[in-house]
């Protein structure tokens, strides 16, 4: 390795160490979720945090946004917001005789897509394009959105009444998929206390925009071992085959375990990808990913118990000293 390398695996350490503090102020307790949020935007990703209403989901995505600076835009989707109001809109001018473009709240380092759920089918897929490419096409001409560039989408599981279930091409699209839960007795009394007797904190970023891209920049460089690659190969292969899923995991999928994976450790200052960050990544990337077959679905068997299956089944392989 280089000394370039070993700085910037320390810088990436520091970093990851000092936004989770940071996001701690306001969500105690919940330390793994915001290591995954944190390396889902390492890993060039978009996050969707799905619970039940009041486990701080919104709170997570808007303490990691003022951590990190940069610009930041929330969209409170409805049912009857329009693409337009997320992509933006080419308006007439007459001073200059031609058609000048609006850009919509999408074009922020990291936007907050609230109860994304909500919105028409139509309105959803406005995203895809930006998530995927990191522009937006309107009237034909392409418009980067700024790098780097994050979607945190929230929603609920269990309020169906008004909302849209994001189709299967949707959810591809986001890196990771990840729960909030609710804190521990011992942390929720804290909470309690802590509420009564202060205000919320105000966050201040620990970290820029330009810090992140070179961060991201760095971790597509975390050394991945011949034996960890075989290893992800043969979780995808074992999803495909089992008999509670209709669909396994894809080679989209494959490629963003990995990316997970070599996000995870540069966060914890290793200049190579373990066993363990594969393990520690699979169920926020790959349980969305999987399509249960119906006789599954009725018997109540979950992705997650699947997923959790098949590690268990497959041999940990042992990595050569790095």
């Amino acid at each position: 390795m280089t000394t370039l390398n070993i700085d910037g695996i320390a810088q990436a350490q520091s970093v990851a160490d000092a936004v989770t503090a940071n996001v701690e102020l306001t969500l105690r307790g919940k330390t793994e979720a915001i290591r995954l949020a944190l390396a889902c935007l390492l890993a060039r990703g978009h996050l969707l945090i799905e619970d039940v209403p009041g486990t701080g989901k919104t709170s997570l995505a808007k303490a990691l946004a003022a951590s990190i600076g940069g610009s930041s835009h929330r969209i409170q989707f409805t049912p009857d917001l329009l693409p337009t109001d997320i992509t933006g809109v080419s308006v007439w001018d007459p001073n200059m005789r031609g058609f000048e473009f609006r850009p919509g709240p999408v074009f922020a380092n990291i936007v907050v897509a609230d109860e994304i759920n909500r919105a028409s089918p139509k309105t959803q897929s406005a995203l895809l394009e930006v998530m995927e490419e990191d522009q937006v096409t309107i009237d034909g001409t392409p418009h980067p959105v700024p790098t780097p560039f994050l979607v945190i989408a929230t929603q609920n599981p269990i309020d169906l009444e008004g909302t849209y279930r994001l189709p299967e091409a949707q959810l591809d699209r986001f890196l990771m998929r990840i729960t909030v839960g609710h804190p521990g007795r011992a942390v929720e009394e804290e909470i309690l206390l802590g509420r009564s007797r202060s205000a919320v904190p105000v966050l201040s970023p620990v970290t820029s925009p330009e810090q992140i891209a070179y961060l991201q920049r760095l971790v597509a460089t975390i050394h991945t071992a011949p034996e960890i690659a075989s290893y992800i190969a043969a979780i995808a292969e074992a999803t495909r085959e089992h008999e509670a899923l209709r669909l396994g995991a894809s080679t989209r999928g494959c490629l963003a375990l990995l990316r997970a994976a070599q996000a995870l450790a540069a966060c914890s200052g290793r200049h190579y990808v373990t066993p363990d960050d594969v393990k520690q990544t699979a169920g926020a990337v790959l349980t969305h990913r999987l399509v249960l077959a119906a006789r599954a679905e009725v018997r109540g068997v979950t992705a997650a118990a699947v997923l959790a299956e098949v590690l268990d089944g497959i041999r940990i392989p042992v990595l050569a000293t790095q």
